[in-house]
């Protein structure tokens, strides 16, 4: 009897809210990949979920324990990281169990905003003005001498949770104490203790989508970002590809991005970079050593006709990557919440599905979900699609499909 060969194995560890699950199960299952989710998610009623690994990502020498019992009656090929919550114990899972994956400092690295910014510095790439500050010394000697205006921002959360802009003394203070309950059940004691303050960069802010094969950073897509993001609050809504810069600006922010991923030690797989650009230099924010967030992946079926989680899955597993080939223009609005509350209704789908050169729209917030707003919340709406000839078609189209939406959103009244 001749024996069938064994399906390569992935685990696939995810917060248990994460957007991304649904996309790796697809490509993963379209690819003849078997897929196992550590989660935790115990009581999920999505089926994949329930049965999966169930893990504390605030305990992560536990979950890792779990995790190398369960590979050691049942390994895996390769390990995937859905969000930046999880990118560290994936790296720590890797090492464990020897599967490919970037290193557990340079995991590290691109999660922490402060350990970033020393790397970067020391390196040569250029970043922001920063100080870390404590939030159990005073605040306002801390500050003493650093410009404003300045950005706030916790050490390790994404999506701009927590990121606030304040132009004067008052407003840091505010911003400190506003962000200071936020981070305060961040497992890691100096996570939820320290904050750091950036100088503001006046400027236009992109997204680089790339991947990295032993070292050499190839970039999928540099998304523009239309919206002026100025603050107080750094909501992310339109992302356009491809980019409207210049040649020279888009070399200068493939380059800023490879120093950066170099710096970091990060040598494979997804990266997902922002940067702020001004009219002589591009500005390292970030860089990520996953994809891009939310269900903004999509983009990439849109205008190539495969998944970006198919590569991802590719790495993992150790297949070469498909060719990406860009045909066109796309966009997504990630859908922002116009105010704290219930969500109650929301009407005009189908009118902004018939705009033309819109592709889809996606409410992910069911009726009678709590909204809340940045900088205390973390997620959208939904997500709208374009896709078109042209990068200002697409960015055209999101715009006329956003005003054909309406929500209803009716206030939360608790009893203390």
């Amino acid at each position: 009897m001749i024996a069938l060969p064994l399906r390569p194995r992935i685990l696939l560890i995810a917060p248990s809210q994460s957007y991304r699950i649904g996309a790796y199960l697809n490509a993963a299952r379209e690819m003849g990949v078997d897929a196992e989710i550590a989660s935790p998610a115990k009581h999920s009623l999505i089926r994949e979920l329930a049965e999966g690994l169930h893990i504390d990502l605030d305990d992560p020498e536990k979950s890792l324990e779990i995790i190398s019992r369960a590979a050691s009656s049942s390994p895996y090929d390769g390990v995937i990281a859905t969000d930046d919550a999880t990118v560290e114990l994936a790296a720590q899972v890797a090492d464990r169990l020897g599967l490919s994956f970037n290193s557990v400092p340079s995991s590290r690295l691109a999660r922490r905003k402060d350990l970033a910014r020393d790397c970067l510095l020391n390196a040569g790439v250029p970043v922001p003005q920063y100080r870390l500050l404590s939030l159990l010394d005073d605040l306002a000697t801390q500050i003493e001498g650093f410009p404003f205006p300045c950005v706030v921002k916790p050490l390790s959360l994404s999506a701009s949770r927590g990121v606030i802009r304040a132009d004067n003394q008052q407003q840091f203070q505010s911003a400190c104490e506003r962000i200071r309950p936020i981070i305060q059940d961040q497992p890691d004691p100096f996570e939820s203790s320290y904050l750091l303050v950036e100088a503001y960069i006046e400027g236009f802010e992109v997204a680089l989508e790339g991947f990295l094969n032993h070292g050499e950073l190839s970039v999928l897509a540099l998304f523009d970002k239309p919206e002026p993001l100025t603050g107080p609050f750094f909501e992310e809504t339109y992302y356009i590809t491809p980019s409207r810069l210049s040649p020279e600006k888009q070399r200068l922010i493939r380059a800023r991005v490879a120093a950066a991923c170099n710096a970091y030690g990060l040598a494979r797989g997804a990266v997902h970079a922002e940067l702020r650009v001004t009219s002589d230099e591009a500005w390292i924010l970030e860089v990520a050593g996953r994809t891009i967030g939310g269900e903004c992946g999509s983009l990439f079926n849109l205008v190539s006709g495969k998944s970006l989680e198919s590569l991802v899955v590719a790495n993992a597993v150790g297949r070469a990557l498909p060719a990406l080939r860009i045909e066109g223009a796309a966009g997504v609005l990630m859908i922002p919440i116009p105010k704290s509350g219930m969500l109650r209704r929301y009407d005009g789908i189908a009118k902004a599905r018939a705009v033309q050169c819109i592709e889809e729209v996606r409410i992910a917030a069911p009726i009678g979900h709590e909204l809340v707003t940045l900088p205390e919340g973390s997620s959208y709406l939904g997500f709208i699609f374009s896709k078109a000839d042209t990068p200002e078609q697409a960015e055209a189209a999101l715009r006329k499909a956003h005003r054909k939406l309406s929500f209803k959103i009716d206030p939360v009244w608790r009893l203390n």
